[in-house]
């Protein structure tokens, strides 16, 4: 007797966050929905895994900062609908010269989206925060609604939810190759963690934020930090930058780009964060995709419509992804997206024109 062939009104490729949520607003409106994950869940293999992760409303683009007022109240019904907390409120302070552009650009987003902040002198700075030691001239801007989200516990309470709706979960389920490729990189990125001189000095009880250092002579790339909880006696703080990587490589060796990462962590910490130790505890890794410009490719293929695309998420998608997946559902069932998808176009990237497609 042949086998009965399953039909599904989607087919979700991917369970990290983005398609978890994807695969969550199918199964929300009753679709029959199908999410694969290549390798067996949980695991390390991708850009979902770990503890923590920033949230955040304080962007350059408008786009991104529009989208996040709908992911908060998204990120507060799946933890109510979880029964657990998967959002912490710290505020996230960004540190920068106060001629910094890219500072001034991001306070001026938030004015004109009406998001609460507070810009703060090097003087309120030390009074806030007296752990935290400044380069001459910098200076600050606490977003009040920042914080940290439960990365895994938020992956988990997504899988459980999808198969409560309905969705069908299945991993080891490996997809060989989609053609044409996409202007993808994948990046390995360091994750470090410091120990405090003090156990609990940065931590969330001491009213810690979190923290996004801007781009300086040293350190071209943000560099980023959660107060203290994974680990006992352990803060998070991590250079927004990638090297070059394999996917399919589980445990690569580390790379001299890797050694300069760390030493411009080490740096930062021994210069701005003095109840740190300046040498990691812990260094994790963590395999993560981006496109050349930094924004996400949310788009339908040009060939064939009934493919629909999202990629490039990492390095800062995770906060996003309640709203990704609300936009992937839409396109998916050819309704009208909720936002504007200029900026994500596959269009953008010339070389993927039609004609190569």
């Amino acid at each position: 007797m042949a086998a009965q062939r399953e039909l599904y009104d989607a087919v979700v490729i991917g369970a990290g966050i983005q398609g978890c949520f994807t695969a969550y607003h199918l199964a929300k409106h009753s679709k029959k929905v199908l999410l694969l994950e290549q390798f067996f869940l949980p695991h390390s293999r991708g850009s979902s895994h770990g503890q923590s992760r920033i949230i955040r409303r304080a962007y350059p683009e408008d786009f991104y900062t529009q989208m996040m007022a709908e992911c908060y109240p998204i990120w507060a019904q799946l933890e109510h609908e979880a029964g657990t907390q998967l959002y912490r409120q710290t505020g996230l302070l960004l540190l920068g010269m106060k001629e910094n552009p890219e500072l001034k650009i991001i306070q001026a987003t938030l004015s004109r989206q009406g998001v609460e902040h507070q810009c703060l002198s090097s003087e309120e700075l030390k009074q806030r925060f007296p752990n935290i030691r400044l380069a001459r001239g910098e200076v600050g801007l606490l977003e009040a609604s920042g914080g940290v989200l439960y990365a895994d516990k938020a992956l988990r309470a997504l899988q459980d939810a999808i198969r409560q709706l309905g969705g069908i979960v299945h991993d080891g389920e490996k997809v060989v190759e989609i053609k044409p490729g996409l202007p993808v990189m994948t990046l390995r990125i360091n994750v470090c963690y410091w120990r405090e001189k003090v156990p609990g000095s940065y931590s969330v009880s001491q009213a810690f934020p979190c923290f996004m250092g801007l781009g300086s002579s040293l350190a071209p790339h943000h560099i980023y930090g959660l107060p203290s909880r994974e680990y006992p006696g352990l803060m998070k703080v991590c250079y927004h930058h990638g090297n070059n990587a394999d996917p399919e490589e589980r445990d690569c060796p580390a790379a001299f780009s890797d050694i300069q990462d760390v030493h411009i962590l080490s740096g930062f910490v021994r210069d701005h964060l003095p109840d740190l130790q300046p040498e990691p505890a812990v260094m994790e890794h963590c395999m993560y995709t981006n496109t050349p410009d930094g924004h996400f490719v949310l788009d339908r293929h040009p060939k064939y419509d009934n493919i629909i695309i999202g990629a490039g998420f990492s390095g800062h998608g995770f906060k996003l992804s309640p709203v990704v997946g609300k936009i992937l559902y839409e396109l998916s069932m050819k309704l009208t997206p909720s936002y504007d998808l200029t900026p994500f176009r596959i269009s953008r990237f010339p070389s993927l024109g039609k004609a190569h497609l």
